[in-house]
């Protein structure tokens, strides 16, 4: 392995990632509105790709701030994730707690995303790259905020429906 490898490069691999990730769950997220059967839940999965897109857009604008073509690099992590999700959508179709599950599934992207954003804005700031970090600390809080309402959403209707009779 290379030794002169530094923070730039670990900040332009960590970006390829998500922005792998973030393609990903923008194929995956109609398939779980498709899924959901609390239309509340179906809202959300709609309201989060619309930002997804977003998402999408502004790790194109910080890979153009860094001089870098915005290309993903397969994340291992969002696949299995991903994977998980869908085997949620098999193993529960039609029960009573496939929402729950849903958003456990749902909330396990967002805590990767939420992870996945608060370094790159931390390492932004390290490299001096203070549009790039404004730029990703708006995604940051912007995942936090769709957990938060994932959270209310499953302690509000999805846990409830899925406690047995």
């Amino acid at each position: 392995m290379p030794k002169d490898k530094t923070l730039d490069d670990m900040f332009v691999d960590t970006l390829r990632d998500i922005y792998y990730a973030e393609r990903k769950i923008l194929k995956a997220l109609p398939k779980m509105k498709r899924a959901a059967q609390s239309e509340d839940l179906a809202k959300a999965f709609d309201h989060h790709r619309d930002e997804t897109e977003t998402h999408i857009e502004r790790l194109q604008q910080v890979f153009e701030m860094v001089g870098k073509a915005a290309r993903g690099k397969t994340c291992d992590a969002i696949e299995g994730i991903i994977a998980e999700g869908e085997e949620i959508i098999d193993e529960f179709k039609d029960s009573p707690a496939l929402d729950a599950g849903l958003i456990s599934a749902a909330q396990a992207v967002e805590h990767y995303e939420i992870a996945r954003y608060g370094t790159l804005r931390r390492w932004a700031k390290e490299l001096k790259l203070n549009e790039a970090a404004q730029l990703l600390e708006k995604t940051l809080k912007e995942e936090s905020s769709t957990d938060e309402k994932l959270t209310k959403l499953a302690d509000k209707v999805a846990n409830p429906a899925a406690q047995p009779a």
